[in-house]
């Protein structure tokens, strides 16, 4: 039997040891921290292993919004269960707009805590990343007045070096290792997010938008980081005169 992983973000010590030892005594594995820099670093080290994340919002340094933010805005798709003291209306909306799973107010009830945990595990199963077929890789590249390095990550546009986010350069490879080709929208969340391609997420288009910004003379009007409407996306080196239609 495989253990579930879960992360609980709450700074509250006594409130965690408590939380973390009703997990464990119903069979879960916990890892507890008590701001939003922690609870980004362990998510960034053991993503891949990680069943659920429960947040709270009034965290130190960082608030729970701008974890839960970072984490979608990431491709994390991991359910997230957040449990605070903020009642408003407003503030469970805004928790959902961001893309939270559940929302539970404190005090709370342990027994409707834990049957929420086991409802969005039960839902909401680990995927693991698909073996992908080895692909020739793309060693450098360069179009309009881009040089691309992708053996030593160094990029510049007209002579300027420029940084790119590991997700940006993983973006960046598939189009021009794609290039010409007609890539679905559920293509690119499967293979660089590592989601389901009927998730209803704007983060490829958020990163798209940066490539544009990049690399487009102009990023409204396009001509190499396509968008075909209903279809997908294209990537084309050498450009193109027609107007794409850009993902907004």
């Amino acid at each position: 039997m495989v253990l579930k992983n879960i992360v609980l973000v709450e700074d509250e010590r006594h409130l965690a040891v408590g939380i973390k030892y009703n997990l464990e005594a119903d069979g879960y594995l916990v890892a507890a921290v008590e701001d939003g820099p922690a609870a980004l670093k362990i998510m960034d080290e053991r993503g891949a292993e990680v069943d659920l994340v429960i947040l709270d919002l009034m965290l130190p340094g960082m608030s729970g919004y701008a974890v839960l933010e970072k984490l979608r805005g990431d491709g994390c798709d991991v359910p997230v269960l957040i449990l605070s003291a903020r009642t408003l209306t407003e503030d469970r909306t805004r928790g959902f707009d961001l893309g939270a799973s559940q929302y539970l107010t404190k005090p709370f009830d342990l027994d409707e805590l834990l049957s929420r945990v086991k409802n969005l595990l039960q839902h909401h199963p680990r995927r693991h990343k698909r073996v992908q077929p080895p692909t020739t890789k793309i060693e450098h590249y360069e179009f309009t007045n881009a040089q691309i390095d992708f053996i030593h990550f160094e990029l510049k546009v007209n002579g300027k070096g420029i940084d790119l986010t590991k997700r940006e350069w993983e973006l960046l490879r598939y189009f021009i290792e794609n290039e010409g080709r007609l890539i679905p929208r559920q293509e690119i969340l499967e293979n660089i997010w590592d989601m389901p391609g009927h998730i209803q997420t704007r983060a490829p288009d958020q990163f798209i938008l940066r490539l544009r910004k990049i690399f487009e003379e102009d990023h409204t009007r396009p001509k190499h980081f396509l968008t075909v409407r209903d279809m997908g996306y294209r990537f084309l080196g050498q450009g193109t005169s027609e107007e794409s239609e850009v993902a907004e």
